[in-house]
């Protein structure tokens, strides 16, 4: 195992790459599992082990080099990581406190466990052929009851009715792998292409916005929160957030509490995001991540400890306290590519509209050195640091602002993730 102070990381994408830049700051060893020599994290790593995220030899080349290992998304092989946790490799969250949380479908039965608010849900594989229906008159030898539409097709377990929210289990992001289902005919359309072992099926829910806190559990067992934020998506693709929100401390405390009950109840070291809706049902939670978030973004700039220094410490051995506003406030935007740039096109680094974020004021530019744009695609992000203390003024100011980045950068129209 490598020095006290080195970590390990499983991808190289712009989460790893945002913590390779905390890792600098506070002079930890952060090295990187990768596949790309030209992926986000690669110029600010300290080693690379050049490898597809899911080499059990690589992660264990990994393991040689650090003291911890953590991870940039949920997409994990946890079988295939076991036998290294037995000889010894220290992963963390543990791959234990990670299985409730890599797929959909187990993250609901963890939150149903839990008695947590979250949207009712069911297997997609639970919807079966509708009986059919018994004659009302006698029907002649060799012929079948004739049958109308509606006595066809897939049923939905009792409870349900549409519209629903279809959503495979595992691999979706940024809107990839949902489907908004209306009708029998969209349920049939989504059974005839998909697995449905797959699959789960959520009620449509009713709300008036979208929050989310990034939480983080050290090895002693403390829990930390950053703000409640507000998030904002354009075609199920963040859009932008707003820290913090304006909203009581009854519901400052209850998704705070939310988070440390997962926490603590899973023994999960380091840094766990919750998305919420928020309604007249009040807090619901929408989706889990085990890992740092772009809702937590703006805390690089606008907190005294951002998430990714959460992550570090947590990784590394050390307390976390709790993170504290610098600013009255911020307003991330996200810089979704919003047209399709090849990455030998000449302007496919946006250098002109780079610069003009760059030039306002309080404005801080993140660019990801992704090769290529595509509609849609994260390329990077700004934050704007506000100024106005009161909770409305300080709204007034963020959609100002966001104006102001969107003269400069608009957002996609038909955005494709990648």
């Amino acid at each position: 195992m490598g020095a006290a102070r080195s970590v390990g990381i499983v991808g190289g994408g712009q989460l790893a790459w945002m913590l390779a830049e905390a890792a600098r700051h506070r002079g930890v060893e952060l090295h990187v599992q990768t596949p790309g020599a030209n992926d986000p994290a690669v110029p600010l790593a300290t080693s690379v082990v050049q490898a597809d995220v899911r080499d059990v030899a690589a992660t264990r080349e990994l393991a040689r080099r650090c003291r911890a290992i953590s991870f940039e998304n949920e997409w994990v092989d946890l079988d295939g990581l076991a036998p290294l946790a037995a000889e010894g490799a220290c992963f963390l969250p543990d791959l234990q406190a990670l299985r409730p949380l890599v797929c959909k479908r187990s993250q609901r039965e963890l939150l149903n466990r839990f008695n947590l608010p979250s949207p009712a849900w069911f297997p997609l594989a639970q919807v079966h052929e509708r009986p059919e229906p018994e004659p009302t008159s006698p029907v002649p030898e060799g012929q079948r009851p004739q049958q109308s539409p509606q006595d066809l097709g897939p049923m939905l377990p009792q409870g349900f009715a549409y519209p629903l929210m279809a959503k495979a289990s595992s691999g979706g992001y940024d809107g990839k792998g949902t489907v908004v289902l209306r009708s029998d005919t969209d349920l049939e359309a989504l059974l005839e292409r998909v697995d449905s072992n797959g699959w789960i099926v959520e009620e449509f829910v009713s709300f008036e916005l979208e929050l989310a806190v990034v939480a983080a559990r050290d090895q002693f067992g403390d829990v930390v929160c950053l703000p409640v934020v507000q998030t904002h998506q354009h075609h199920q693709v963040c859009d932008w957030v707003l820290a913090p929100f304006e909203t009581s401390h009854a519901l400052q405390q209850a998704a705070r509490n939310m988070a440390a009950s997962l926490l603590t109840a899973l023994n999960y070291v380091g840094v766990l995001s919750i998305e919420f809706f928020y309604g007249p049902r009040g807090l619901i939670i929408n989706e889990l991540a085990p890992r740092t978030h772009n809702s937590g973004h703006y805390s690089i700039e606008a907190c005294d400890q951002s998430q990714f220094d959460l992550q570090l410490l947590c990784v590394a051995g050390e307390p976390v306290t709790e993170p504290q506003l610098l600013m009255p406030g911020a307003l991330m935007v996200n810089l979704l590519g919003f047209e399709q740039r090849s990455a030998d096109d000449p302007h496919c680094s946006y250098d002109q509209q780079r610069q003009a974020l760059a030039d306002l004021p309080d404005v801080h530019l993140h660019w990801y050195g992704k090769a290529g744009s595509s509609p849609g695609r994260k390329l990077g992000h700004v934050t704007v640091l506000l100024q106005q203390h009161d909770p409305q003024a300080r709204r007034q100011e963020a959609m100002q602002r966001l104006e102001q980045v969107r003269q400069i950068w608009p957002l996609p129209q038909e955005p494709k993730t990648a």
